[in-house]
């Protein structure tokens, strides 16, 4: 029974390639004719997907340390709001450094009551969320604060280095960090080792509340990089961003391999699942799809996506 597990989780790993691998077929079959397969659209897909697979990756460490995150949607916006108000006095690179702490400030507060005060994750996530969003339409009175400074834009939003754009680098970047801190080193082994059974972790001498503490900080640092990413690329910072985030990422990792009751991931999933919702939605819109036909699918994959993430024998 025991030797089934290592078969089971293989295949589980690979229904992410396959679904991807279907869904290209099936778009580039339907939408030949209407530019799927051109080179600026799979460009786009690619340059779209960047900051919601950011977010992927710090999710990853948090559902495979068995703890869940449902406020960097709204991290992501206050982080963006807080850059561009800073970059208005104090410069472009303060105005980052400004936009990084408030995403890791967001972590902090999250892991700190879920690691100390021992509340669940999702109902201290979710709490967060609410008061999160409240503060980044508080701060920017629901307008829209415009980035100007070039060299920002450069980095993390519409410049490229030898003909790779900046985003891409972030997402290349980001995604080769996450795997190897994740697969090559005792703090990966630490979360997964948690998120499998948290009591015996804690026996073999895994301080387990700072674990929790600091994937939660980790996603609170790629929301406040996702909301640096979404500031570059669109010139502004809005109180709406990151909001239609929060399933995408979910399903981009759940989809990936990542089991959401802790114990297995994948940045590599993470990656592809994150570049497969882009691509679903990309198709749907070619295909003239609404926005609530989009949804509702995206909502079919996750729950299709969690049953198989569950369906595993008892540990």
């Amino acid at each position: 029974m025991t030797s089934s597990l290592p078969t089971r989780a293989a295949l589980q790993g690979l229904i992410v390639y396959a679904g991807f691998a279907l869904i290209f077929l099936f778009f580039s079959a339907m939408l030949w004719d209407r530019g799927f397969l051109s080179a600026q659209n799979l460009t786009n897909i690619i340059l779209q997907t960047a900051p919601a697979t950011v977010l992927a990756v710090g999710l990853v460490f948090v559902l495979a340390a068995g703890e869940i995150d449902l406020s960097f949607g709204a991290a992501v916006a206050l982080a963006a709001i807080v850059a561009a108000m800073v970059m208005r006095t104090q410069g472009w690179p303060v105005g980052v450094l400004a936009g990084l702490a408030t995403g890791m400030a967001v972590g902090l507060v999250n892991g700190a009551i879920v690691a100390y005060a021992r509340l669940p994750s999702f109902l201290v996530t979710l709490a967060t969320m609410g008061v999160i969003a409240g503060a980044a339409r508080e701060m920017s009175g629901l307008q829209s604060i415009p980035v100007t400074a070039e060299p920002f834009i450069a980095i993390f939003g519409g410049g490229s280095l030898l003909g790779i754009p900046s985003l891409v680098l972030w997402t290349i970047g980001v995604v080769v960090v996450g795997h190897l801190a994740f697969r090559e080193t005792r703090y990966g082994a630490h979360v997964l080792a948690v998120g499998d059974n948290p009591r015996a972790a804690l026996v073999s001498g895994i301080r387990v509340a700072r674990v929790r503490l600091s994937v939660l900080v980790l996603s609170g640092a790629c929301a406040g990089l996702a909301g640096l990413l979404y500031a570059g690329r669109l010139q502004a910072a809005r109180y709406t961003l990151g909001e239609s985030d929060l399933m995408t990422v979910i399903a981009a990792v759940i989809v990936g391999g990542t089991a959401l009751n802790g114990g297995r991931g994948t940045i590599p999933g993470a990656l592809v699942g994150s570049l497969m919702m882009g691509m679903l939605s990309n198709g749907l819109i070619l295909m003239g799809l609404s926005v609530s036909w989009q949804m509702m699918i995206k909502g079919l994959i996750i729950l299709i996506a969690v049953a198989v993430s569950l369906r595993e024998p008892n540990r």
